[in-house]
């Protein structure tokens, strides 16, 4: 019987019983996380408390640094309330998922919509070990994250762009620019469409 060809692929074949995630710190202890996980994010969540005074004063306890005048819906859910930075006049929807495994900066007077999903953590899909990556996400002031939209590890949204409804962000969106669609790509420019037009995105 002919001997057969070596399988070029067994070196990237995963094998997550490798998977060692020790080098990564989630920045407090395991007390400190377990008391977020256990009272913090289930009050946050809470459809109960319509208050996004008790949510911001929630968040700032727990580490956040939060803005004046935010507004934040129930729903919401934060990874690690430490790693999070939003500014003034900011509006955080229902059922957004800030999974913050790394930093995540909100500008003055930005808004994500309902559903929003902002990822700050990937694998390497090179390694057979399926290590962990994570990179910051940057949402600009005056930026807007519509509805449904998701944001990968490393994105930034500039001053007063715009991702769209369902849109799947991977690069950066350069201020003023509307980007629509997966994977998103430029479909206008907020400065020279003007404010009034009523197509949606």
């Amino acid at each position: 019987m002919p001997a057969q060809p070596p399988d070029s692929t067994a070196a990237i074949r995963p094998d997550l019983s490798r998977f060692d995630n020790r080098s990564y710190h989630p920045g407090r202890n395991r007390l400190w996380q377990a008391a977020w996980f256990f009272l913090g994010l289930p009050l946050l969540r809470c459809t109960m408390l319509p208050s996004s005074a008790v949510r911001r004063g929630l968040l700032r306890l727990f580490g956040a640094r939060i803005g004046k005048g935010v507004v934040i819906k129930p729903g919401v859910r934060v990874k690690y309330p430490w790693r999070l930075d939003i500014g003034d006049f900011t509006w955080i929807g229902e059922d957004c998922w800030i999974d913050n495994l790394d930093q995540v900066t909100i500008g003055d007077n930005a808004c994500l919509s309902q559903g929003v999903y902002l990822c700050t953590g990937n694998h390497d899909w090179k390694d057979p070990a399926f290590a962990l990556r994570t990179a910051p996400i940057r949402i600009g002031a005056g930026a807007w994250v519509a509805a449904r939209a998701s944001l990968a590890p490393g994105v930034s949204v500039g001053e007063c762009a715009i991702a769209g409804f369902g849109a799947v962000v991977t690069r950066e969106i350069p201020p003023f620019e509307i980007h629509a669609g997966n994977p998103a790509k430029p479909v206008a420019n907020r400065a020279t469409a003007g404010f009034a037009s009523s197509r949606p995105v």
